[in-house]
């Protein structure tokens, strides 16, 4: 069994969370975030998972090296509102070993 890594996540009110993240349960990130309770019940995941409404839009705030954007996250954040250069898709981003200490910020609603 692998162990938890550091994850610091900074909420839509602006406060800083350092949690603990399984790397041996396939979560991804809006699955933590939603397990944490950092987003109001009903306004993150909204699609499930599956790419197809930014509801977990979130910015990246360190230099970790993540997997490569898919054709799916790729179309999705180009009609999403708030989007910056560092926007990626908590859905598709799968809590890795190598991601210890990453820092993200939650979009604004839309």
């Amino acid at each position: 069994m692998e162990q938890d890594i550091t994850l610091h996540i900074t909420d839509r009110n602006g406060e800083l969370h350092t949690i603990k993240a399984p790397t041996d349960m396939n979560m991804n990130l809006m699955e933590l975030v939603r397990s944490y309770e950092l987003a109001l019940e009903g306004t993150i995941g909204i699609c499930g998972g599956m790419a197809m409404c930014a509801s977990c839009q979130c910015y990246i705030e360190s230099d970790h090296e993540l997997p490569s954007m898919n054709d799916d996250e790729d179309a999705m954040l180009a009609s999403a509102f708030h989007v910056q250069d560092n926007s990626r898709l908590g859905c598709q981003i799968f809590v890795k070993p190598e991601m210890e200490g990453l820092r993200i910020t939650l979009a604004p609603e839309e």
